[in-house]
């Protein structure tokens, strides 16, 4: 079975956010990039299905700027066998995403496509569901756990209510969440190797995909910030103030 799994580059989730002083978007200049922390998971999970004999070769993808190839030789080190940049300046929206993404299927004829549930910066949560429906197969959205029945594959996924155990027959789209597993470090070796394997570079063109925008960013601000705490004598003086300053209970 051959995987196809997707990296975004991402601002580092440990680097605090700064925006541009005209408030027009994020401010990237000197910024710590890195992958996904849900792309990890899905590069994790599909090393270990390839080290339990399930796949035969990872494809990692990545569709940004020439940067992106430093994330994505970094899923090559972790065990991916080849990569793919899908290389443009323009920001994809999850509709485009998931028209590359489909493209990609046609040509690289994957049995299964992991992908991380949403990324951290803009939480859209609709590539993975997009793509399923643009290719007419089946999806399980927040994994926390995969197994396999067979040809078949039983994805636990986090719902609101609790736990629900789902069956899919490849070809489908997978999306994984936070308790998928542990993703491992990549050894120095393992990073020396991966220089050497293949990254091709694609434009949307040579898919046969146009970038197209259906939202607009109208601006990018500070949350408000927190007025400081304060001390209260006593449990009395605590119901009076939720009751007639915050007026959170009546």
């Amino acid at each position: 079975m051959k995987v196809l799994v997707t990296v975004k580059r991402v601002i580092d989730y440990h680097v605090r956010v700064r925006v541009r002083a005209d408030g027009s978007d994020v401010d990237l200049g000197n910024v710590k990039m890195a992958a996904n922390p849900f792309c990890e998971i899905a590069v994790e999970e599909a090393v270990r299905m390839k080290e339990k004999g399930w796949v035969s070769e990872i494809v990692a993808v990545s569709i940004g700027s020439t940067e992106a190839s430093e994330q994505l030789r970094a899923a090559l080190a972790l065990g991916a066998d080849r990569a793919i940049l899908v290389e443009s300046s323009e920001p994809a929206e999850p509709l485009t995403v998931a028209h590359l993404l489909a493209a990609l299927c046609e040509r690289e004829h994957p049995e299964l496509v992991l992908m991380g549930k949403q990324s951290i910066d803009t939480d859209h949560n609709q590539a993975g569901q997009m793509l399923a429906a643009l290719n007419g197969w089946p999806q399980a959205t927040f994994a926390s756990a995969i197994e396999r029945d067979g040809d078949e594959l039983l994805v636990t996924r986090e719902v609101d209510g609790g736990l629900r155990t789902q069956g899919l027959t490849p070809p489908a789209v997978i999306t994984t969440d936070l308790r998928l597993n542990e993703p491992r470090f990549a050894s120095l070796p393992n990073i020396m190797k991966a220089r050497q394997k293949p990254l091709e570079t694609l434009t949307p063109d040579e898919l046969g995909v146009t970038f197209e925008q259906h939202v607009r960013l109208l601006g990018v601000t500070e949350p408000p910030a927190r007025k400081a705490g304060i001390r209260v004598a006593d449990v009395d003086e605590l119901v009076d103030k939720l009751k007639n300053e915050a007026k959170v209970i009546s």
